[in-house]
This record gives C-alpha cells, sequence and structure tokens, in this order.
C-alpha cells in the first residue's frame, strides 16, 4: 500500500518548481490559473521573487499548493504514474488543500483563493509581534503536554501544542511572552527547544477570529468526495465525506497537527510506501523519524522522477 503526502509552510524557496515550469506547458497553465484567481501573478514571486513576498503567508500558502499540484500532473499526465491508486493523500497543515486539489475534491482555482484568504485571515489574527512558536525537540508529545499543564497553573496565557510532528519534535504555539517564559522553563530543566521564525502562532486558539472569517468562505466551496481518502489533519483519520471535510478544515486552523498519528495511520492500514510530493523534503524526514521500516522518497524536481520512486 502507498501514501501519497504533501508539504506544507517552511518548504518554500525561490524557483521551487522552475524546471518543471521550463519543461512542461501543463504546468504553465497551472501557474496561470492560480495567477488568475488571484488576480495578480504569484507565478513571478515564486519563480523570481523577492523572497520577502514569498515568505508572507498568504503567498506561501498558494504557493507550495501550486508546487504540488504542478509535479502532481507532471507525474500523472507527462510521465504515466498513475498516482490515484495510492491509498492515501495527506498533507501537513495547508498541505491538506493540495492533497484535496490532486484527489479531485477542491478546484485549484478555489484553493488557490481559499489559502490566499486563510494566509491573510491568519496572519490578521494576531497582531505582530505578539505571537510565537517554539520546537520543542527531544520530547515525547506528552511530556510537553505535562510541561505546558504545570506552565499553565501558573501563567494565564495561550500556550499550546500546535504540531506533533514525529517522536521528538512537538512545536507550542501561543502568546510570545508565555512561549518565552515556558522556554526558559525548559531550558531551566536542559530541554531543548528553538524559536521558529513565523510571522504569526499557528494552529492555536488565538487563530480563532482567522478560523471564523474562514468558515463561510470553506462552507460555500463546491467541494467533490474525494479520491483516494484524505486523512485530516484534525482527526489523524481517513475522511471522504464532503462536509465533514469542510468542518475539519475550518477547525485545522486552530487545532493541533495530528502529523505522527496520521502517519502512525496509514502505516497501521497497511501502508509501506510514502511518496513526497512538492518543494523539499521535510515530511520525507519526519516520516523516517517515525518509522524507519517503511519505503520514503521525495519529488521536488525533475531529476527526482525515476520509475523506483512509485
Amino acid at each position: 500500500m502507498k501514501a501519497l503526502l504533501f508539504p506544507g509552510q517552511g518548504s518554500q524557496y525561490i524557483e521551487m518548481g522552475l524546471d518543471f515550469y521550463n519543461k512542461f506547458d501543463i504546468v504553465k497553465e497551472i501557474f496561470l490559473k492560480v495567477d488568475d484567481a488571484l488576480n495578480f501573478s504569484l507565478s513571478k514571486i515564486i519563480l523570481n521573487g523577492p523572497e520577502s513576498e514569498l515568505k508572507l503567508t498568504q503567498n506561501t500558502q498558494p504557493a507550495i499548493m501550486t508546487i504540488g499540484v504542478s509535479i502532481f500532473n507532471v507525474l500523472n499526465k507527462e510521465y504515466g504514474f498513475n498516482l490515484k491508486t495510492s491509498n492515501y493523500f495527506a498533507g501537513h497543515s495547508l498541505g491538506e488543500y493540495t492533497a484535496l486539489v490532486c484527489a479531485g475534491s477542491l478546484s485549484i482555482e478555489r484553493a488557490s483563493y481559499l489559502l490566499h484568504e486563510r494566509g491573510k485571515s491568519m496572519q490578521l489574527a494576531v497582531p505582530p509581534g505578539e505571537g510565537a512558536m517554539l520546537a520543542v525537540l527531544g520530547m515525547t508529545i506528552d511530556e510537553v503536554q505535562k510541561e505546558i499543564d504545570l506552565f499553565s497553573k501558573e501563567k494565564d496565557e495561550v500556550c499550546e501544542i500546535a504540531n506533533d510532528n514525529c517522536e521528538g519534535q512537538v512545536v507550542v504555539s501561543g502568546k510570545k511572552n508565555a512561549i518565552n517564559t515556558f522556554h526558559a522553563n525548559l531550558k531551566n530543566k536542559k530541554k531543548k527547544g528553538i524559536i521558529l521564525p513565523v510571522s504569526a502562532p499557528f494552529h492555536c486558539s488565538l487563530m480563532i477570529n482567522a478560523a471564523n472569517h474562514m468558515k463561510s468562505k470553506i462552507e460555500s466551496s463546491e467541494f467533490l468526495k474525494p479520491h483516494p481518502n484524505i486523512i485530516s489533519n484534525v482527526t489523524a483519520e481517513e475522511e471522504n465525506d464532503i462536509n465533514k471535510i469542510k468542518t475539519l478544515l475550518i477547525d485545522q486552523i486552530t487545532s493541533k497537527v495530528r502529523w505522527r498519528e496520521s502517519v502512525d495511520y496509514m502505516i497501521k492500514k497497511g501502508v509501506k510506501e510514502f511518496l513526497e510530493i512538492g518543494p523539499g523534503k521535510v515530511l520525507s524526514g519526519l516520516v523516517k523519524k517515525i518509522n524507519k521500516d517503511v519505503k520514503v522518497s521525495n519529488i521536488n524536481s525533475i531529476k527526482d522522477i525515476t520509475n523506483d520512486k512509485f
């Protein structure tokens, strides 16, 4: 059994997908569709920068999706890979939208619009400089939650788990002061944490305004039943009910990304091969940390395409 994975924010870089864009008309068509849907040239930002523009989350989110969908279509239509025979599609945070597009559930035009709006609303949900995210290394999610519970008894500020990426890599999100104090507490206990260079505290209750903003936009969008089933970040289980998927995409904005559990779920269901499609190879690395016995590969350039990948 096989599964396709689609990356989230942080994997972006200038000129991502350039070799595909230069070689395949289908990619140029996808870029044009995204530009038309957004009423500005995201293509120029992806291919030429500046990096400061690509890093804006309202641009980063649709940009990463664009590259994932482009590579997926090249593999299917130019190289003859029948990726629809995969058992599951899964994406990390915004990557879930890429998965939905590739699974035929959501049009790329609507996904571009939703991700651009999602990025803007997430950025505006918390005033600049008031939020932060911390990667906690070498601790299980239960150990991190225990530390948060102890911390929360003393401080009445938001400090919540945002990402359960793999064993030993848990991301915490919340108010900047709370995150800094929590970080200091971990240091005192000889625990390692790294403040992440993000523009807002994603995937925590501080994102409630963003979730409220996106609710009607997601609910009014046309979704079709995905094939194959999508693994939800919120439930860490497969979903194919359209209304449930919409609700979970809204919940996802304030909920933690249950990536470790999602990968474990697919493995328990019999998945033995994972292929990451899109910029970077962050998810490939996480899967290897979650389970060393499964086959993991990634495609983010033409030279990565070999028959043994899938």
